[in-house]
């Protein structure tokens, strides 16, 4: 599989991106609003990244992670998790620090949500963020997501402080 866009490529997410993929997802600065980063090492990004390979290599996939390519350069990640029912898909995105701001994380989203809804019939999207996550919470406002729900109890991994945290909506 193979998802192109004016300015990226995506491909399946696997093991031969591990040390891309560990530079941003151990970069503390980098995913400070996370819930389930930074990795502490190597090994983690590996398991990680097997997890990823091997449910691309199911028949009917219940999450699609996809590495954000520019230029041939790994850049990032973007992906969905369907629900139980296969109506619904969470989705999310990460781009190595140097890649934000400049519309990259936008891109990729959209083209994964155009993918989902034309060849898995997705119509409902989630996402979520921090509170404090200004950026990711403009790409949900240019993706067309509407601000549908606040939790608080969000912990992020490198942090004991209870955050709050933004849910949106994309119903196509």
């Amino acid at each position: 599989m193979e998802i192109t866009t004016e300015r990226l490529t995506l491909k399946p997410l696997n093991t031969s991106y591990l040390f891309s993929t560990h530079r941003y997802a151990s970069d503390a600065e980098n995913t400070q609003y996370m819930t389930c980063l930074p990795a502490d090492t190597i090994e983690e990004t590996r398991a990680f990244l097997r997890k990823c390979q091997q449910e691309w290599e199911k028949t009917t996939p219940g999450f699609y992670e996809l590495a954000v390519l520019k230029d041939g350069i790994h850049i990032g990640a973007v992906s969905i998790y369907l629900n139980p029912q296969r109506d619904t898909a969470n989705l999310g995105w990460i781009l190595a620090g140097e890649y934000h701001g400049h519309g990259y994380a936008t891109e990729a989203a959209a083209a994964l949500v155009d993918f989902a809804k034309h060849s898995l019939d997705i119509r409902r999207f989630t996402a979520h963020c921090d509170s404090a996550n200004t950026a990711s919470e403009n790409v949900m406002h240019k993706l067309g997501m509407k601000k549908t729900a606040e939790y608080g109890g969000r912990k992020n991994r490198i942090s004991l402080e209870e955050r709050i945290e933004f849910e949106y909506v994309l119903v196509l």
